[in-house]
């Protein structure tokens, strides 16, 4: 009987299926082991090789050249070349997975075993190429995105991006602070050129990370030009019509289309005429230099919270979506207040540029508190399982002067963000004398300074919005960017109730006077936090159903 049992276990040569399948899928994670089994010592020896020192070499740059891997990951040409070698890797390891197979398969194997053979070689090779057919796909996604988002320093122009030698150790030694300007446009195939309706600096501490976003309204009036620019030459007073600072073609967010139309070439040569001209304005209002700036279409951020799944917020009051105060329109409906609301891409954009029942002040603090979500929703588990469908979205929506070479830098400078404190300042009309009709720059100047001083005091950061699960909701029917401005019917929400440059609501209602001020001094990075009290007083309005 024994003798019956080892010859149905074994072929003609003496060897075991199950042994030589086992050697396969071993010889599959460990390239070179299965050959040198099967008697092929040298092949085997030299594919095994080749595996150690590429696995020795992988841990050693994550270990030790952390600088040389975020550079590569932001090299458009590198990352071509990665995308190519993944596959022929790819390809290199399931020929060696079939060779082994072939070479450890007994002679004489029956046929049921064969087609079992068949199938394991099947799955060990589709275990090994698939990541890398996804590593490769991912790798050549961020070279489009690289390539089509940030362009090289020798390839484009800047009046005012600052001059920085990208190759030195530490980009950033000697310059204590990076001022960025994140510009929210509303760019779109109904429009005629981009309005920025949000407009923050964010100032990062570039040590510690610690972060102070400051934002201004988008209808500040009389915005300043540095001393001696031809732009200043042309409004000494400030930008406005000399008439009216309330006319809503001479305020902030009107400035990055209208001044390159009224003054082309008036802050030199540029690629970024519209940016540079905010750049330099909304430096010299907060007395800060603006080193460079990142315009996001507002029309394509929903498509990006799309793609991250959502993003989490608390929302404490009724937030309209839809709706025009001033030509009587309803909202569609309202967000409900509540804690951790799950929105998609479509209500994200509601919740931040919403203004029906509000103002311009709220709206800047919802859109600070989406800013927030957003960081904490892009975490590595999330960009990995959806990095195509964001590449995607990124080519799309964003503008920058950033150059290619300081990408490195700034990932290194990202990562201290995260692990930084956010604090946000917003000037609003009535806080410490401020009007958005006639701000007093110097008074604007000597708080902003303030709050970089007292940025990172604070040990403990103060609580933010827990990232969103995944999956991606529909977009609601109602599109909130869809409708040319002038319109009749439109249901944009940065053309729903305006409120003009004293602050005052479009819809005549007057400002809550029981609302405390956020002075500069103190941290408001808890006005993204839930508020029971505010959420149960809130009520909604009326609806186009209701």
């Amino acid at each position: 009987m024994a003798d019956e049992r080892a010859s149905s276990e074994h072929t003609p040569d003496g060897r075991s299926f199950g042994t030589s399948a086992g050697w396969t899928a071993l010889g599959a994670l460990v390239p070179g082991v299965g050959l040198i089994k099967a008697g092929h010592r040298r092949a085997g020896g030299v594919v095994l090789g080749v595996f150690v020192l590429a696995l020795l070499g992988l841990a050693g740059v994550a270990l030790f050249a952390r600088s040389a891997l975020i550079s590569a990951v932001v090299d458009p040409t590198l990352l071509d070349t990665v995308s190519v070698l993944l596959v022929l890797v790819a390809l290199a390891w399931v020929a060696v997975i079939v060779v082994t197979h072939l070479a450890l398969r007994p002679r004489g194997v029956a046929g049921a075993q064969r087609g079992l053979g068949a199938v394991l070689v099947a799955v060990l090779a589709f275990v090994v190429a698939a990541p890398m057919a996804v590593a490769a796909r991912y790798s050549h996604d961020q070279a489009a995105v690289v390539g089509a988002v940030f362009k090289s320093g020798a390839d484009s122009d800047s009046a005012t991006r600052p001059t920085v030698d990208p190759n030195q150790p530490d980009p950033w030694a000697g310059q204590p602070r990076v001022n960025v300007l994140l510009l929210g446009g509303d760019g779109d195939e109904g429009r005629e050129g981009i309005r920025t309706d949000t407009v923050i600096v964010a100032s990062i501490d570039t040590v510690t990370g610690d972060t102070t976003l400051f934002s201004l309204p988008r209808n500040t009036a009389r915005m300043p030009f540095p001393a001696g620019s031809e732009l200043d030459a042309i409004y000494p007073n400030g930008f406005y019509d000399g008439y009216n600072p309330a006319n809503l073609e001479y305020v902030l967010f009107a400035m990055y289309r209208n001044v390159p139309a009224l003054h082309p070439g008036a802050v030199g040569e540029t690629d970024h005429e519209g940016a540079d001209v905010l750049k330099l304005s909304v430096g010299e209002a907060l007395g800060l230099d603006i080193d460079y700036y990142a315009l996001v279409n507002l029309q394509g951020f929903s498509k990006m919270i799309n793609a991250l799944g959502g993003i989490t917020v608390n929302i404490n009051t009724h937030v309209a979506v839809g709706g025009n105060t001033d030509r009587g329109i309803y909202p569609d409906r309202y967000l409900e207040p509540g804690p951790n609301q799950h929105l998609n891409g479509g209500d994200a954009l509601w919740f931040a540029r919403g203004r029906y029942g509000s103002d311009d002040f709220e709206r800047m603090a919802r859109q600070r508190c989406v800013i927030d979500a957003v960081i904490k929703q892009a975490n590595p588990q999330t960009v990995l399982t959806r990095y195509e469908a964001i590449a995607k979205a990124s080519q799309d929506i964003v503008q920058t002067d950033v150059p290619q070479e300081m990408l490195p830098a700034f990932l290194e400078l990202a990562l201290r963000v995260r692990d930084g404190n956010t604090r946000s300042v917003l000037f609003r009309n009535g806080d410490q004398g401020f009007f958005s009709e006639n701000p007093d720059w110097p008074e604007v100047r000597e708080r902003v300074q303030k709050a970089l001083e007292e940025t990172g005091e604070k040990e403990d950061a103060d609580p933010a919005p827990s990232g969103g699960s995944t999956g991606s909701p529909d977009e609601p029917a109602d599109d909130p960017t869809s409708s040319s401005p002038g319109s009749s019917a439109s249901t944009d929400p940065s053309e729903t109730a305006s409120p003009d440059a004293s602050g005052t609501p479009a819809d005549g209602s007057s400002p809550d006077p029981s609302a405390e001020p956020t002075t500069a001094s103190e941290s408001t990075a808890d006005e993204c936090a839930f508020d029971p009290e505010a959420a149960a007083a809130s009520q909604p309005g009326p609806t186009k159903t209701g």
